[in-house]
C-alpha cells in the first residue's frame, strides 16, 4: 500500500527542471512589455486550495490547479511539467500534510520571489490514529505527517485558511491588498452562513455518531459536537484490519446506525462490505478532495458540495 504520509522522491522531476532552466519571472504587479499590468500566477495544490484561492484572487490573478479533477490527491505526485509551473509561480497555495511531496518540491523548484502559503499552518491539528503513526514511521515520515489534514471540511476552519491565503496574495501583490481583503471578506461571509447552517441543522440530532469510509471528517465532527466512526485511517487507501472491521460492525449495531458513508474518488468496496454485514445502506459524504465529472456537470463548488454533505448528515443522524 502506498501512503500519502511518507516522503516523495522528486529527483527525476528536479533534474529535468534544472535541465529545462526554468526560472522565476518578474515580480507581481510589474509591467509587461506592452505596458499592461501583469496578473499574479497562483498555483494551488488540490481543489479546496484552488477554490479558496480563486475566491480571494478574483480577477487579480490566474489560479491554476495542480492535482487534476477526478484524481484522489493523497498519492498524487508532481510531474516535471508541474515542477516547472511551480518554479514560475508568484504564489503557491497548499494545505499541508496532504501534499507529502510539497517540502521537497519547493526545495527543488526554487523561486526566491514566490510566496508559499501553507493554509493549515497555525491551526490546532487533530492527531492521527496509532495506525496512522505507524504508517508515517514505516515510510520515514515525521510525527506532524500523521496529523489529520482535513481542516477544510470544517467551515469554521475553512475561514481561517481563506484568511491565510488572503495574506499570502497581499504579500505577493501589496498594491492590490484592498481587493484581496474585500474578496476574502465576501467569501468568509458565505462560509459563516454555511457554518451557521451546520450548527442549526446538527444542533440536536437523534444520534451523534456517523460512519465514514476513512477518517476525513474529524474536524467537522469536533466543530458540531458529533462523533466520527471511521472504518479506516486518515489515508483513503489504508486497509482496515479484520479486528477494526469487526469493531466497526459491532459499533454500528450498538448505536443503531443505518447509513455508511463512502466517497466518490475511492473504491467503496469496504463500505459496501460493512453495509452488507449490518443491513445499512451506503450514501456519499464528500471530503471534497477533487471534483468529479458529475460535480462539474452540476456546477457544484465547495459550498454547494458542503450543503449536500449537510443534507446527507442531517438525514442519517435523524433516521
Amino acid at each position: 500500500m502506498k501512503s500519502y504520509l511518507g516522503r516523495t522522491s522528486l529527483a527525476v522531476a528536479a533534474a529535468m527542471l534544472l535541465l529545462a532552466g526554468c526560472g522565476s519571472k518578474d515580480g507581481a504587479g510589474s509591467g509587461s512589455d506592452d505596458g499592461a499590468e501583469r496578473r499574479l500566477k497562483v498555483v494551488a495544490s488540490f481543489y479546496p486550495m484552488y477554490e479558496f484561492s480563486r475566491q480571494v484572487a478574483g480577477d487579480r490573478a490566474d489560479v491554476v490547479l495542480m492535482v487534476p479533477d477526478g484524481v484522489e490527491p493523497h498519492d498524487w505526485e508532481p510531474t516535471p511539467k508541474d515542477m516547472a509551473m511551480l518554479s514560475e509561480a508568484d504564489v503557491f497555495v497548499y494545505n499541508g500534510i496532504v501534499e507529502g511531496w510539497a517540502e521537497q518540491a519547493l526545495a527543488s523548484a526554487k523561486n526566491a520571489k514566490r510566496v508559499d502559503v501553507e493554509a493549515a499552518a497555525g491551526l490546532e491539528l487533530r492527531p492521527g490514529s496509532a495506525e496512522d503513526e505507524a504508517d508515517a514511521e514505516s515510510s520515514g515520515g515525521h510525527d506532524h505527517e500523521s496529523a489529520d489534514p482535513h481542516v477544510w471540511l470544517s467551515p469554521a476552519l475553512a475561514q481561517r485558511e481563506v484568511e491565510r491565503i488572503r495574506d499570502g496574495l497581499a504579500q505577493a501583490d501589496p498594491a492590490h491588498r484592498t481587493d484581496y481583503d474585500a474578496n476574502a471578506k465576501a467569501y468568509v461571509s458565505k462560509l459563516q452562513k454555511l457554518d451557521a447552517d451546520f450548527r442549526d441543522a446538527l444542533g440536536a440530532p437523534k444520534r451523534k455518531a456517523f460512519v465514514t469510509q476513512h477518517a476525513a471528517f474529524g474536524y467537522l465532527a469536533r466543530e458540531y459536537g458529533l462523533t466520527q466512526v471511521p472504518i479506516s485511517g486518515l489515508s483513503p487507501d489504508q486497509e482496515p484490519t479484520p479486528a477494526q472491521m469487526a469493531a466497526v460492525v459491532e459499533e454500528i449495531a450498538s448505536l443503531g446506525i443505518s447509513t455508511i458513508f463512502f466517497e466518490e474518488l475511492v473504491d467503496p468496496k469496504i463500505a459496501e462490505t460493512i453495509a452488507g454485514e449490518t443491513g445499512a445502506k451506503t450514501e456519499v459524504l464528500n471530503p471534497i478532495e477533487g471534483l468529479t465529472k458529475q460535480d462539474k456537470a452540476q456546477d457544484l463548488d465547495y459550498i454547494g458540495i458542503m450543503e449536500k454533505n449537510l443534507a446527507a448528515l442531517e438525514k442519517a443522524l435523524n433516521e
